[in-house]
């Protein structure tokens, strides 16, 4: 098969799900999630802490979107893959799904927005677990995962997160700067990096710089602000009472959430967990 035919554009059909792996992802929220969007309409979409953007590609709304994350390599991918899929297609296509090539990449750090954008998505899809870690350094230090990806759905998938990226804003920020692109009516859905680790998930080691709990009181205030704007609002978070205390305040919506782990090693190591979503949607 000629491999242009593979990133060429093709007559885009646009996907429901993220091109990139993300632990942590929510992509067993979304039924839920869209249960509880359905009940509104609502203006503006934003999303702080994109992450792998797995709610974002899931609601495939045509409304103006924002997005944002502190991890500036992913912001970065976000923008190259919305300007141009079909450069970072071309140079995925030399890399080769091995072990040698997974640590050649590892230890590069030059290039081009798309060259890092390409080579960002390739570690990603042949990581350990889809883990997203850098050392005290600010290095990607996840080892390998002897994962192989198909490219011709990952260049389906790219090329959709380009189309549904169009309309919207990609910023490299913290969830505080985001407050001032936020309208009545618009909707805001919230999944920060969890301070408290339950039943042992180790979230909180995948962070450069830890979601504190000064952050959690942070992020009580600005879902505060939102309410006071008129907006609507979903925050998923740890199933834990520190967490309820924290937001619980507004005395809206409260769902509790089961469902396995998927961080572990091994499917004995994985178990299942509860998680919270609070929404001010009726």
């Amino acid at each position: 098969m000629n491999l242009l035919s593979l990133f060429k554009q093709p007559d885009v059909v646009v996907q429901d799900k993220p091109f990139l792996r993300w632990t942590g992802g929510k992509n067993w929220l979304i039924p839920t999630i869209k249960k509880i969007v359905n009940k509104i309409e609502f203006n503006n979409y934003h999303e702080p802490f994109i992450g792998g953007g797995s709610v974002f590609f899931s609601l495939k709304t045509n409304k103006k979107s924002f997005i944002s994350d502190s991890n500036n390599e992913l912001i970065n991918c976000y923008r190259a893959v919305k300007k141009n899929p079909k450069k970072i297609l071309k140079i995925l296509s030399r890399y080769k799904q091995t072990e040698e090539q997974y640590y050649s990449l590892r230890n590069e750090k030059n290039g081009n927005e798309f060259i890092k954008a390409a080579r960002f998505i390739h570690l990603n899809k042949t990581s350990f677990n889809g883990i997203y870690r850098v050392n005290l350094k600010g290095e990607y230090n996840v080892p390998y995962g002897k994962k192989n990806y198909d490219f011709n759905l990952l260049s389906k998938l790219i090329h959709s997160a380009s189309q549904q990226l169009k309309n919207t804003n990609v910023n490299n920020s913290d969830f505080n700067e985001s407050i001032s692109n936020i309208c009545q009516g618009d909707l805001v859905y919230l999944d920060p990096p969890y301070t408290i680790t339950h039943n042992n998930n180790g979230f909180v080691k995948y962070n450069e710089k830890l979601f504190s709990y000064d952050d959690q009181l942070q992020l009580s205030k600005f879902i505060r602000e939102i309410r006071s704007k008129g907006a609507y609002y979903i925050l998923s978070n740890a199933h834990h009472p520190e967490v309820k205390k924290i937001y619980n305040q507004f005395n809206d919506n409260v769902y509790s959430l089961t469902r396995g782990s998927v961080i572990g090693g091994n499917l004995k190591s994985r178990g299942k967990y509860e998680e919270y979503l609070f929404t001010n949607i009726i």
